[in-house]
């Protein structure tokens, strides 16, 4: 009696051809900006040979399908406004997906410097107010920080932030205490 080795039909996938690969890929990319990475990682997917990986990257950036800067910038945006995200957690996901030095730092540069220090203010603010006025001012410092830092804030802009929180609680307490 033999045994017969099934596959399951969902790991049996066809290998495409170059160009079918390139249109795939060119739709891709269309639909949202992808880093070179995603990309790669999308045409081995299609079972398509290093050598025409590279074939078909190449093409897409001078046809202005890819572009690694453009992708940081949107990328860096999305995150800034959607999540709040700070550069620090956005320098490291771009570094995850492999983006070059220079698109992280023109990424990074592209975002407004008023609306990020807004951002971090009103991020404190609101995490400072979620603590009522008996805890500790320690123990309010300690979870707004460690909030902003596991948000991607950097340091010096936290204390920042935080500073002008704990002088507005002290007017407010001195004005309300007369």
């Amino acid at each position: 009696m033999k045994s017969e080795v099934r596959i399951d039909p969902m790991l049996q996938r066809k290998q495409l051809s170059k160009e079918q690969a390139y249109q795939k890929a060119k739709h891709y990319c269309a639909y949202q900006e992808r880093s070179h990475t995603e990309v790669r990682e999308k045409l081995y997917s299609f079972g398509i040979r290093k050598q025409e990986v590279e074939e078909l990257i190449s093409q897409l950036i001078e046809e202005n399908c890819l572009n690694e800067e453009r992708f940081a910038i949107r990328f860096a945006g999305g995150k800034f406004r959607m999540k709040q995200w700070g550069r620090i957690k956005i320098r490291y996901e771009l570094k995850q997906k492999r983006v070059g030095e220079y698109c992280i730092r023109k990424a990074l540069e592209a975002i407004d410097e008023e609306a990020y220090r807004q951002t971090i203010a009103k991020l404190a603010e609101r995490k400072w107010k979620a603590f009522n006025d008996e805890q500790s001012k320690i123990a309010k410092m300690a979870r707004t920080t460690e909030y902003l830092l596991h948000k991607g804030y950097e340091s010096i802009l936290i204390k920042q932030a935080i500073e002008v929180l704990k002088r507005e609680e002290d007017f407010r307490k001195e004005n309300i205490g007369q």
